[in-house]
């Protein structure tokens, strides 16, 4: 804790918070000091048990991710309140645990629009790495009807899904454009320059054309 206090920083600190991030570190120095430190199960028990946020993102690297019970991950879950806590925790340990799919249905249903969205990123995970057994259809009529007056972590995390269903399954992709379309969501979000735009018609139509021009 005192070493994660000497990488504080005040300009990270500000730059964090404008995300909802509470801490000051720099994640580069963050994710060194986790190189150094290797795994480590119990240290990384102690530093989420800390509530800091940035000793939980060192705790994410440099645990065991197997090594947790689904209780465990839930509880964890419910109280990464903090969008890179929550991220981090969600796409390098709970996507590695034998308990993601089991995690995935539970909380994709939870009244907890946040952890409804960690429901949702593994969703989005299947989508594109195991999608065999998943209800596609069913998914996007879910997208359909509940994601333009979604909270907004919950809302970003259902346009991804919608995103990589029609960027990975040519069958539904006309339907996802469409979907995307009627309900307009993020289409006016600011986009930097050489970035794609997280509007769902126009992700889709980028990524499917780079794959054409692969």
């Amino acid at each position: 804790m005192a070493e994660l206090a000497g990488l504080e920083d005040a300009r990270a600190r500000a730059v964090n918070a404008r995300h909802g991030d509470d801490h000051g570190v720099n994640l580069g120095k963050l994710r060194a000091l986790a190189k150094r430190l290797k795994t480590q199960q119990e240290l990384a028990v102690g530093l989420w048990e800390t509530g800091d946020a940035a000793a939980r993102l060192l705790a994410v690297l440099v645990c065991r991710p197997k090594a947790f019970g689904p209780d465990e991950l839930d509880a964890m879950l419910r109280e990464a309140r903090a969008p890179k806590v929550h991220d981090w925790l969600v796409n390098n340990v709970v996507k590695k645990s034998p308990h993601a799919e089991g995690l995935r249905t539970a909380w994709s249903a939870d009244p907890d629009p946040v952890v409804a969205s960690a429901g949702w990123a593994l969703t989005s995970h299947r989508v594109v790495k195991n999608p065999e057994g998943l209800d596609l259809a069913g998914l996007l009529d879910v997208i359909e009807a509940q994601m333009q007056d979604a909270p907004d972590r919950l809302q970003w995390a259902m346009n991804h899904c919608l995103a990589q269903i029609g960027i990975e399954h040519a069958a539904h992709r006309d339907r996802a454009i469409a979907i995307g379309e009627r309900l307009g969501v993020l289409k006016d979000h600011p986009t930097p320059p050489g970035c794609t735009s997280p509007y769902a018609p126009t992700w889709i139509a980028e990524l499917v054309r780079r794959r054409h021009n692969a």
